[in-house]
């Protein structure tokens, strides 16, 4: 019994430890980004808005940036379950949105992005 215990200990760990976010892999994974969006301190708009201070942040509010009316209205919050069901496919969560993105696809990804993006407050510098 001891060791069926053990082995689901250990097993649960291992599970654990490859669902775990990593905000280098986000880094890598924000490269996709870059053409279009900023972080970090100095960012500014480009094609999309700077995404300092994502997390909490209500859709369509970067200053200075010209959303569409979708995004605008859509009544989002950003946090990390509405993120990584956006990012899977941007048009689908928000149909009107002028992000043209075909999507992350990829499980795991959409958290190492988050862990990466949700680091910056809104004046770019990492809490």
């Amino acid at each position: 019994m001891k060791s069926i215990l053990a082995a689901a200990l250990v097993l649960a760990a291992i599970t654990q430890g490859a669902q775990a976010q990593d905000v280098a892999l986000g880094e890598q994974s924000f490269k996709k980004c870059l053409p279009c969006h900023a972080v970090g301190e100095g960012a500014k708009n480009k094609v999309g808005p700077e995404l300092n201070g994502l997390d909490g942040r209500h859709s369509g509010t970067a200053a200075g940036f010209n959303y569409s009316d979708a995004n605008k209205n859509s009544g989002i919050t950003w946090n990390e379950a509405v993120f990584k069901d956006y990012i899977k496919d941007p048009r689908a969560k928000i149909p009107g949105t002028k992000m043209i993105f075909p999507g992350i696809k990829n499980e795991k990804e959409p958290g190492d992005l988050w862990a990466y993006l949700k680091q910056f407050a809104a004046d770019g510098k990492k809490k």
